[in-house]
């Protein structure tokens, strides 16, 4: 034995179940309802409820009770290897990714460039939320045989089937793409759509997510949780400071504005909540009416700018009709490069719009700030000292 492998540490062994992710995340309020723990499970035993007042997993066995599984106490572990909240999450998808942990004054993550993009596709353009780019990129990465398919958001009802309730779904082709198109500002846990893309026997695949979701594959992969990891291939994340439990639709828009949610045809959120309605007519509604329907998972969350993404993007700042986009590793890189080159996106520098730069980091910052003092602080290198 070399003097090197002689004073390598030895690999402690992952022996934490669920039991501890129970104590730790999901009964502490750290729980963001990723769902990547659902996902893991090998022996189908964790439930979720994708429901107004839910949107957190549970325990389905009777035996040890709520708080402690059978399976885990037999040595199975994959529910905590599958948790982006779970230990020190940060700087283990962090080391995955980029080989190093981000640095104190990297609020929005490490990354590579940040640039202006929209769809040259106007129809894609016209159709997606702020240019439209994370269309574009699904639609030519399944034409190029890249993906098999993508997990993303849909309505309930379908694109015309009223109703705004967002529920993970599969996209394969343009067409179902586009019917996911568009902002919900309520929650989909997108990882539940894995089942029906293994049903279809779908090996390579997109996930496209709130921030807390795009930390699952990373994690996943650092920790070994085995071959539910596998057919992730690339990581759309979406900026995110927060989002809404359903029931915004029935208590605040339908019962104090009159604005039936089976008639809302689009939303935005620029400083107020935007609402276009199938009559024609618009609506602003002050975000701090919207306070008490923030999502118990988004309460502690500390990532605004999907840090663990290939490609983070969001419609902030000043130019509205582009959206700002962050590529963090080289296979983001390696995708937009491609896509300007086929010509099927436009884009401009970053630093075209420094508003939307500076927004970001301070949307970052604050949301970094709603880490609490109890749990692993690496989440929280970077911020002022805090008073404990």
């Amino acid at each position: 034995m070399s003097t090197a492998e002689a004073t390598k540490p030895a690999r402690v062994r992952w022996t934490h179940q669920w039991k501890e992710l129970h104590d730790e995340v999901i009964n502490s309020g750290l729980c963001t309802g990723c769902a990547g723990c659902v996902i893991a499970c090998p022996h189908d035993v964790i439930g979720y409820k994708h429901e107004p007042g839910h949107y957190k997993p549970f325990h389905l066995e009777d035996e040890l009770g709520e708080a402690n599984c059978t399976h885990g106490e037999k040595g199975c572990t994959s529910c905590t290897r599958a948790c982006p909240r779970f230990r020190d999450w940060e700087t283990e998808a962090d080391e995955h990714l980029f080989g190093r942990v981000r640095e104190p004054d990297e609020m929005s993550g490490v990354f590579k460039d940040i640039l202006l993009v929209r769809a040259s596709d106007d129809f894609v353009y016209d159709t997606g939320q702020d240019g439209g780019l994370v269309s574009a990129i699904l639609i030519w990465c399944l034409e190029n045989d890249i993906l098999d398919g993508a997990l993303v958001s849909h309505l309930e009802g379908g694109a015309d089937g009223g109703g705004w309730k967002a529920i993970p779904g599969v996209a394969t082709n343009r067409e179902e793409v586009l019917a996911g198109a568009g902002s919900r500002y309520t929650y989909s846990a997108n990882t539940m759509a894995y089942p029906e893309a293994k049903e279809k026997g779908l090996e390579r695949l997109a996930l496209v997510g709130m921030s807390c979701q795009t930390s699952i594959a990373p994690v996943m992969w650092h920790r070994k949780v085995g071959k539910v990891s596998k057919p992730f291939k690339l990581n759309i994340g979406l900026l995110c400071s927060k989002s809404f439990d359903d029931s915004l639709f029935d208590e605040l828009f339908g019962v104090k504005y009159g604005l039936n949610k089976d008639d809302i045809v689009k939303m935005n959120i620029k400083g107020v909540f935007q609402v276009w309605m199938k009559d024609g007519s618009y609506h602003e509604i002050n975000l701090k009416e919207c306070h008490a329907w923030t999502r118990e998972g988004c309460i502690h969350c500390p990532d605004f700018a999907a840090e663990h993404a290939d490609i983070s993007t969001g419609g902030i700042g000043n130019e509205t009709d582009w959206t700002l986009t962050v590529v963090r590793t080289d296979l983001g890189r390696a995708i937009i490069e491609a896509m300007i080159k086929d010509g099927v996106i436009d884009t401009r520098p970053g630093d075209d719009d420094p508003a939307a730069i500076d927004l970001m980091r301070r949307l970052s910052q604050k949301s970094r700030e709603r880490w609490p003092q109890w749990a692993n602080q690496s989440a929280a290198v970077g911020l002022p000292t805090r008073k404990k």
